[in-house]
C-alpha cells in the first residue's frame, strides 16, 4: 500500500507493481491531474495558486523575518508537487550525495545514485552520464531570447566557469538549464510512472482519500485509516505500508499515528507507538530573492504578457505544443560558491527574461529581466508540528528562516555577487536601472531589510524524517524502514539528510527509484565513472573558470571537508 501519489509515490507504485503478483493500492488526498494548466509548462503558476491542486499551506510567523507568514504551496493530486512545480530539472551537485553519505546515509553516495538518475531520465543530447530511455522526459529550452546568452556570458566575464550541461559532469558554473518537459507538455511522475502502472492492471488509485493515520497492532503496521468523500474507511495492508506524503504531510501522518516526539503526542491525546524525537525536526528549505533590472531593449517577454499575447501563446501551444507555452522560461542559470572555503556551490541562479514574481501575481511595468538567486545549504532548521490530532487540520510549519548568522552572510553575498554579474559588459546592451532591490540599497542594514521583506521560499522543503545509519534517524537508509515499528517504510524528500544544491524534484525522483529497489532487495551496480569535480583551489578562492579537479579518489578527505562546511560553526569568509 502506498500513501501519496506525488513525486515519490507514483514511482514507488510503478516499480513495486512491476511484480505482477502484487496488488498495490495508492491513496491520494487530491484528485486527478487532468487540466490544461497542469500540462502547459508556461502556465505552472495557475495550478500552483489553485485550491484543486494545492494544499494551501502557510507557515507560522517566521521569527527570523520579523514574523512574516510565508506561502507554502504543496501539490495535492496525482503527481503531487511534480504537477504544480516550475519543472526545473536539476540533479544537484554530485557532492550533495557524498555529503548524504558522510552524514550517515549509507549507500547514498554519488556512484550509487547516478544509475538511478539515469534510469528515470529520457534525455536527448544530454551528456555522457545521462539516461536516454526513462519515464521522465528532460529537455532544454530553445534559448532564442538574447538575454539568456548574455547572462551566461556575463557569468564567464565575472570569472566563473561555463558548464555545457549542469546535469552532466560539471555542476558548477553558468549554462543552459533543463526542464522535465516532453513533446511540449509537463512530464510529471503521474504521466511518466503512475498512468503506465495503472494500465498494467495491478495498481489501483483511490483519489480524494484523506489519510488519518496508519493503524498498528502492537508495533506492526496493518493498514491505513482514511476518509473518502466524508466516509471513514480502512484499508488493510497485506505487506508493507509505504508512506510517500511529502516532507510536510509524512511527519504529520506519522505523528497522528503515534510515531514522533512522545511529549508532543501525549499533549494531544495520541497514544505513543514509537518515541521518535526527530520526526518533524530538521526541516530545511531553499530561500531565494529576486534581483530585477530594467531592460533597455524590447526583447524581454513583457510584450507577450498582455491578453492578446497570452492568447496567441496558448493557441500555438494547443495546436503545435511549441513556442513560449512549451517552456518554463528558466532556460539558463548557474551555480556558484558564496565564499572561499566552500567545497561546492551553495548559491543557485534561475534567469528569467521578464521581471515578475515566481507565482505570476505581480509584474514590473515594462521590459525587464531578473534572476532568482538563493542559498542551497542554509543552516537554519525548522519543525513540522501537529495543530491537533484531527486529519482535517493542517500542521504548524515553521522553518525558522534566517535564524543562523551564516545565512545572512550568504544571502547578502547572493545580492552583491549578482550585481557584479549584471554589471559585466555582456549585459551592457540590455541593462537599465536596477528595479529591485534598488541602486540605493547598499549597506548590510538595507540589504537585510530588503531580504526580510522580499525573500521567498523556493518551495523545496525537506529533511523532516531524516534517513541514516544511526539509531536516532527516523528511517534506516539501507531499507527505508521507519525505526521503532514494523511494516512501515517512508520514501520522499522528508528523508533527505541535507537539501541538495538545486531544485529538489529530480533528487526526489532518484530517491524513489533507488528506494523501490531497496524495498525489493535489489540494487543497481555503482557507476564505474562518477567524477566529483571542483575548483582545485576551492579553499582559497571563491570563483574560478577551472572546475576540473576530481576528488573521487580521496573521498575520506572530501567527506571531512563537506562535514566541516555543513557544521553550524563553520568559519566564514567574505566573498571575493
Amino acid at each position: 500500500m502506498v500513501v501519496g501519489a506525488g513525486s515519490a509515490g507514483c514511482i514507488i507504485a510503478n516499480r513495486l507493481g512491476e511484480d505482477r503478483n502484487l496488488r498495490i493500492l495508492v491513496l491520494e488526498a487530491g484528485g486527478n491531474d487532468n487540466s490544461i494548466f497542469v500540462k502547459m509548462p508556461s502556465a505552472f503558476s495557475i495550478p500552483m495558486n489553485t485550491k484543486r491542486f494545492n494544499w494551501g499551506m502557510k507557515t507560522e510567523p517566521e521569527p527570523g523575518l520579523n514574523g512574516r507568514v510565508m506561502n507554502l504551496p504543496r501539490g495535492k493530486g496525482l503527481g503531487g508537487s511534480s504537477s504544480i512545480n516550475g519543472m526545473c530539472y536539476v540533479r544537484g551537485n554530485p557532492m550533495d550525495y557524498e555529503l548524504w553519505s558522510a552524514l550517515g546515509a549509507d549507500g547514498w553516495n554519488w556512484a550509487n545514485v547516478l544509475p538511478y538518475f539515469q534510469r528515470l531520465e529520457n534525455v536527448r543530447d544530454g551528456g555522457a552520464t545521462r539516461g536516454t530511455d526513462g519515464p521522465i522526459s528532460v529537455t532544454r529550452g530553445t534559448e532564442e531570447n538574447p538575454l539568456y546568452h548574455a547572462f551566461v556570458e556575463a557569468g564567464q566575464q565575472a570569472g566563473y566557469a561555463r558548464s555545457p550541461n549542469m546535469n552532466d559532469g560539471q555542476h558548477e558554473g553558468f549554462g543552459p538549464m533543463e526542464m522535465n518537459v516532453g513533446h511540449g507538455e509537463r512530464s510529471s511522475t503521474a504521466v511518466g510512472y503512475l498512468r503506465p502502472a495503472v494500465k498494467r492492471g495491478n495498481v489501483r488509485v483511490i483519489s480524494h482519500a484523506l489519510v488519518d493515520r496508519i493503524v498498528f497492532e502492537g508495533k506492526q503496521a496493518t493498514g491505513v485509516l482514511f476518509s473518502c468523500n466524508g466516509k471513514a474507511m480502512f484499508a488493510r495492508s497485506g505487506r508493507d505500508v509505504v508512506l510517500c506524503a511529502g516532507s510536510i504531510m509524512s511527519p504529520t501522518i506519522l505523528k497522528r499515528s503515534g510515531i514522533g516526539p512522545a511529549d508532543e503526542l501525549k499533549a494531544l491525546g495520541i497514544d505513543v507507538v514509537a518515541d521518535r524525537p526527530e520526526v518533524g525536526a530538521n526541516l530545511m528549505d531553499h530561500l531565494e530573492i529576486y534581483l530585477q533590472q530594467e531592460c533597455t531593449q524590447n526583447v524581454s517577454l513583457y510584450s507577450q504578457m498582455n491578453a492578446f499575447g497570452k492568447a496567441m501563446i496558448g493557441a500555438r501551444w494547443l495546436l503545435t505544443k511549441s513556442g513560449l507555452g512549451a517552456t518554463n522560461h528558466f532556460e539558463t542559470g548557474g551555480h556558484i560558491r558564496s565564499r572561499a572555503g566552500i567545497v561546492y556551490p551553495d548559491i543557485q541562479y534561475h534567469f528569467l527574461p521578464l521581471a515578475v514574481s515566481y507565482d505570476g501575481t505581480t509584474m514590473a511595468d515594462g521590459h525587464g529581466f531578473q534572476v532568482h538567486v538563493g542559498t542551497k545549504r542554509s543552516k537554519s532548521r525548522g519543525t513540522v508540528k501537529l495543530r491537533s490530532a484531527l486529519s482535517q487540520d493542517l500542521p504548524k510549519v515553521q522553518f525558522n528562516y534566517m535564524t543562523h548568522p551564516d545565512d545572512w552572510l550568504e544571502m547578502r553575498a547572493c545580492i552583491r555577487l549578482t550585481r557584479e554579474i549584471f554589471a559585466q559588459s555582456a549585459m551592457d546592451p540590455f541593462r537599465g536601472r536596477e528595479l529591485a532591490p534598488g541602486e540605493d540599497c547598499l549597506s548590510d542594514e538595507s540589504l537585510d531589510q530588503f531580504i526580510i521583506e522580499k525573500v521567498e521560499s523556493a518551495y523545496h522543503p525537506c529533511g523532516t524524517c531524516r534517513m541514516g545509519s544511526d539509531e536516532s534517524a527516523v528511517v534506516d537508509s539501507e531499507t527505508m524502514k521507519v525505526r521503532g515499528v514494523s511494516g512501515l517504510r517512508l520514501v520522499d524528500s522528508s528523508v533527505m539528510p541535507q537539501a541538495t544544491a538545486g531544485d529538489l524534484n529530480a533528487p526526489t525522483m532518484m530517491l524513489a527509484e533507488r528506494s523501490a529497489d531497496l524495498i525489493r532487495g535489489l540494487n543497481l551496480a555503482p557507476a564505474p565513472e562518477a567524477p566529483l569535480l571542483a575548483d582545485p583551489q576551492w579553499e582559497t578562492r571563491q570563483r574560478s573558470p577551472d572546475i576540473s579537479c576530481d576528488y573521487s579518489s580521496n573521498r575520506e578527505a572530501l567527506h571531512a571537508a563537506l562535514i566541516m562546511n555543513a557544521k553550524t560553526e563553520t568559519p566564514t569568509r567574505s566573498a571575493s
